[in-house]
């Protein structure tokens, strides 16, 4: 495939089931997603693009692929994981799982049609490089262009997530950050473009690094926060430093399995945000968490999925 191509990843399914499959999609390959609905017809193809080299994606047992696209690799890993949301209740309609060679013209044109600018209140505005539109007096912007690593500000999950950077930061003070799991850096750099310091983000995948490096010196705020390769599962238990503000947009095992590690970031009187739980598991991580002294401040249901924001039950 010559560098004018991509390959397309697609599953035609309902529109209930729209955000989960997003979310496998975006978890099993690395890249974010693009979603098409038929008004007519009422089916959704969720997309993804991917490059000829494929980099090790971030999440555990994600499809692995060193050089070139292994097609019955991924196809065999999409239907197993479109088996566990069945399993789960969601109804996904056919499921039919298509992998194409398009022209990448095709897809920078898919993107834009797709990305729009999304804003957070008077505090924030996400637009792409192509967006003319204009940020409102005082507002801070973040610009991304899809296509890198997961996070656009897109999905209700990372939303959830900048809602919460944006209204919890006041003027005059400061306030520190910490985000797990950072993917295109898009919660880090808004930290830093709100006036958060320090503001530290991590990630176990090295693509990951790379591209939230790349997207915050282009934010131009690279000086002002520190994006490090790290495994959520060896955080120290007592760390040196705690955080205000904790965003931890992870799967809902690792949350679980590693909460202790996550909470002892925390400090007393702030706040952790979790996002990028499916609503059929929220209870068990809201469980897990109230159970070393948190407490759920505020919660928000967006079709299949569910954020929360927890304090130090006093």
């Amino acid at each position: 495939m010559n560098r004018s191509s991509l390959w397309r990843v697609s599953v035609t399914t309902t529109p209930d089931a729209e955000d989960a499959v997003s979310e496998l999609l975006a978890r099993l390959l690395g890249q974010p997603v693009s979603s098409y609905l038929g008004v007519e017809t009422n089916v959704s193809t969720v997309s993804v693009y991917l490059p000829q080299k494929i980099m090790r994606p971030a999440s555990p047992g994600a499809c692995r692929c060193s050089r070139g696209i292994n097609s019955p690799l991924i196809r065999s890993e999409i239907l197993a994981g479109l088996s566990r949301l069945k399993k789960c209740g969601l109804k996904i309609g056919s499921g039919k799982v298509a992998i194409v060679k398009i022209r990448r013209q095709d897809w920078v044109e898919s993107w834009k049609r797709h990305f729009k600018p999304v804003e957070f209140g008077n505090a924030l505005l996400v637009k792409s490089s192509w967006s003319k539109r204009r940020a409102r007096k005082n507002q801070a912007v973040v610009v991304l262009d899809p296509g890198l690593s997961f996070g656009t500000g897109q999905h209700p999950t990372t939303a959830f997530c900048l809602r919460a950077l944006a209204s919890q930061q006041k003027i005059g003070t400061r306030r520190s950050f910490l985000d797990l799991g950072t993917g295109s850096g898009i919660l880090a750099i808004a930290a830093a473009k709100l006036g958060y310091s320090p503001v530290d983000a991590l990630d176990f995948d090295p693509e990951a690094v790379r591209v939230a490096r790349a997207n915050a010196r282009r934010n131009r705020v690279y000086k002002r926060l520190r994006i490090l390769r790290k495994d959520v599962a060896k955080l120290p238990v007592h760390p040196s430093r705690q955080y205000d503000l904790i965003c931890a947009n992870l799967i809902s095992t690792l949350l679980m399995a590693e909460h202790q590690r996550i909470v002892a970031h925390m400090q007393r009187g702030g706040m952790l945000v979790l996002a990028g739980i499916l609503k059929s598991e929220f209870s068990r991580v809201q469980k897990t968490f109230e159970g070393i002294g948190l407490k759920l401040a505020a919660g928000k249901i967006e079709k299949e999925w569910c954020s929360g924001s927890f304090y130090y039950a006093e």
